[in-house]
Formats: C-alpha cells, sequence, structure tokens
C-alpha cells in the first residue's frame, strides 16, 4: 500500500504510538509510590505536591510496612498496570492482527505464568503472576485452571479498573477507529472483567484511538468516549469532564473531580477500607479511574505534565489514572518529559520504546489486512447486488 502522508502539524503514528505507551508507563511509574493516599495525606508525606519521581510512601521499610503489598513502590518502578500493557503488546506482536478473548487465553495467560521477567517493584526476577493483583490473577484461575470458556471469564471477579488499565495497545492498533477499539476492547476485556469494569475497557481503549486523529484534542477525546460508553460509565465521565472543563489547573480540581466521581464509585471514601458495596457488577456505577483520567485530560489542555501531574497528586488508584492520562496525553502528540522517561527506564531496567516500536509495525499490518478484508467484502457485496464501492 502506498503511505499516506500526515497533514502537516499531526503526530505521526509512530509517535502517537511512542508517546502513548512510554507515557503510559511514566504516568505509572509516579502514581505508583502515592497510590491509595488522599491529596491531603500526599501533601503532609511530600511537603507540597509531587512534581516528579519520588521515592516510596514508607521509605526503606517498604518490604514490611505493607505485608499484603511488599512492593518497592516509588523510585522510577513501574507497577503492574506497566508489566500488563507490555504483556498485551507482545500478544499483539505474535498474531499480528485483531485480538478477542481466546488471544488472552493462547497468549496472555501463558506469559503470564511461563515466562520469568524483570519485576521492578521485586527487585528480582519472576513471573509476572507472582506480582500482578488479584483481579489479575484470577485470568490464570479462571482460563487456566478454569477451563472457562475466554468470553466469559470475567464474569465473577472484582469489578475494577484491572481490565481498563492496560487497553491502550487495542487503541493503538485501532488508531483513530474508536468504535473499532471499543467493540476489540469489549471482546479482550470479557476475559477478565465484566459489568462497568469491562466497559471502561472499551471506552478507554476508544479514547486512546480517539486521541491519535488527527487534529484530534481532549474535547475530541471525551466527546469520543461519551458517543460509545453505556450505563454509569457514560454518566460518570459526563459529570467529571463537566465539571473539569471548568478548571485549568489541577490544584483547584482536585477536591471537585472526586466530587463529581463519587456517586458512581463503589468504593467509597476510604480507598484502603472498602464499602460492602465495592467492586460489584452494576449499571448505574463506574470505575473512578477513567472518568477522572479524562477530566485530568480536559484540565491540563492535553499537555502531558500537567495531565500526569493532575492524575498521581489525586491520590487514591492514582497509578492507574496517571496511566490512562498519560496513554491519553501521549497519544495526542503531548511530549513526554525525557528525563522522567530516561529515569523510569532505568530504574525499572525496561526498554520503554520497544513495545512501541512492536505495535506500530503491528498497527500497519492490521490496517493492511482489514483493507483486504473489506474490500473482499465490497467485491462480494457487489457481486449479490448490493451497491459497487465508489472506489
Amino acid at each position: 500500500m502506498t503511505p499516506i502522508t500526515p497533514e502537516p502539524g499531526t503526530a505521526s503514528l509512530d509517535e502517537r504510538v511512542t508517546g502513548a505507551l512510554v507515557g503510559a508507563a511514566v504516568g505509572d511509574a509516579l502514581g505508583g509510590p502515592v497510590e491509595g493516599y488522599s491529596p491531603e495525606q500526599i501533601l503532609e508525606r511530600h511537603g507540597g505536591r509531587i512534581h516528579g519521581v519520588v521515592g516510596p510512601w514508607n521509605g526503606d521499610a517498604w518490604r514490611t510496612a505493607r505485608p499484603v503489598a511488599p512492593y518497592h513502590k516509588g523510585d522510577g518502578h513501574v507497577t503492574d498496570d506497566t508489566l500488563m500493557t507490555h504483556a498485551l503488546v507482545r500478544v499483539y506482536g505474535t498474531v499480528r492482527d485483531h485480538l478477542d478473548a481466546y488471544a488472552v487465553a493462547e497468549h496472555l495467560v501463558p506469559d503470564l505464568i511461563t515466562h520469568p521477567r524483570w519485576i521492578p517493584e521485586l527487585e528480582a526476577e519472576a513471573l509476572p503472576l507472582q506480582r500482578i493483583f488479584l483481579a489479575e490473577k484470577w485470568l490464570v484461575a479462571r482460563i487456566h485452571y478454569g477451563h472457562v470458556d475466554p468470553r466469559e471469564a470475567g464474569t465473577g471477579n472484582i469489578v475494577n479498573c484491572g481490565a481498563a488499565m492496560y487497553m491502550a495497545p487495542v487503541g493503538l492498533v485501532n488508531a483513530a477507529h474508536p468504535a473499532a477499539a471499543y467493540a476489540e476492547a469489549l471482546d479482550v476485556a470479557g476475559a477478565h472483567q465484566s459489568s462497568y469494569g469491562r466497559e471502561a475497557a472499551g471506552v478507554f481503549a476508544a479514547a486512546v484511538a480517539a486521541a491519535c486523529a488527527p487534529r484530534a484534542t481532549p474535547d475530541s477525546v471525551v466527546s469520543a468516549a461519551l458517543s460509545l460508553a453505556k450505563d454509569g460509565t457514560r454518566t460518570a465521565i459526563e459529570a467529571v469532564c463537566d465539571v473539569a472543563s471548568r478548571h485549568s489547573d489541577f490544584e483547584s480540581a482536585l477536591a471537585p473531580l472526586r466530587e463529581a466521581v463519587t456517586p458512581y464509585d463503589t468504593v467509597g471514601p476510604d480507598y484502603r477500607a472498602p464499602s460492602l458495596a465495592a467492586r460489584r457488577p452494576s449499571r448505574l456505577h463506574a470505575i473512578e479511574e477513567l472518568p477522572v483520567a479524562l477530566g485530568m485530560l480536559l484540565v491540563s489542555g492535553g499537555d502531558f505534565r500537567h495531565a500526569v501531574l493532575g492524575a498521581v497528586n489525586y491520590g487514591r488508584d492514582c497509578d492507574s489514572i496517571a496511566t490512562m492520562a498519560g496513554a491519553l496525553a501521549g497519544a495526542l502528540g503531548s511530549p513526554v518529559p525525557e528525563d522522567w522517561a530516561k529515569t523510569v527506564a532505568e530504574a525499572s531496567r525496561l526498554d520503554l520504546w520497544q513495545p512501541a516500536t512492536t505495535l506500530t509495525e503491528v498497527a500497519r499490518e492490521v490496517f493492511e489486512r482489514d483493507v483486504r478484508r473489506r474490500r473482499a467484502h465490497e467485491r462480494a457485496f457487489a457481486a449479490i447486488g448490493g451497491p459497487g464501492c465508489s472506489d
């Protein structure tokens, strides 16, 4: 196929994929050390707002301070958000086509349980399974051990951002086609999540795809998300983004965004002590992370640094919020600060750029394959009396 020259003034596919994936990893690493805390607690602990990479919340006691999560969060270490994102990129690199729930069963699950990799938070080589959260371990329990139909395996899992947090690659493979990204992500996420957790995965992928469109803006990204989102996810995004549109600085937006998303969030005011109704299926609720990430994208005007720092200082599940905000701002073409990316890559012992190279290649191959499939359909439809292709 003859390459199409990008419109003047727009970022290329390569730049958008790289910006999204590197941006997601950087946001993840910046948010990790303050995950689970409130903006007020973050302010007190750090003597001000966070403006870059910081160390663990509990300092040198990170191994023992929280036995349920003995991870070295901080110092530029990525978390399971990035581990899962890179795992999904590897699946795309193997399949080199659109994915579905069966691809999760055939490729993603084996990747998690058979290939030791460097895990930054463990400071050791280990199976990714040994780091990922319980909601991601569900994939292995249900599919590998339970032999559940992959399309239904997500049913029964806690409903959280577990699937949404690593869906940026789906949006990038479907760059500039939000509806296709939404449909593909819903299929992929069916192996992992149900209800509003699965819906958020579809909407986040759609938002990333929309951010890749020529001349995309934060407003156009939110509009694309709202055109596809359903139920509580849609109303939560509407509520948060309506509030976000009145702010241009994350400091003033922190409390109003939390207030706007509160009616749709099931976790409750204390993130570390979820309510009894937390993370259960519902058509009325939404995960907190995606609406807030979109809100911070609006507040920042699409600026990567501003969006990610807003997400980080919001607290609560801020590594995932910053992962999403970073992916969206990066896909829009806002530059990821080189010093942040370099620090995260070195501290995490990860090549943050190679996954982007792989995914860009796959996205081009998939697009060419989609065009051939579409042309074959047009010819077949015309042969049975349908209108011919105008081209």
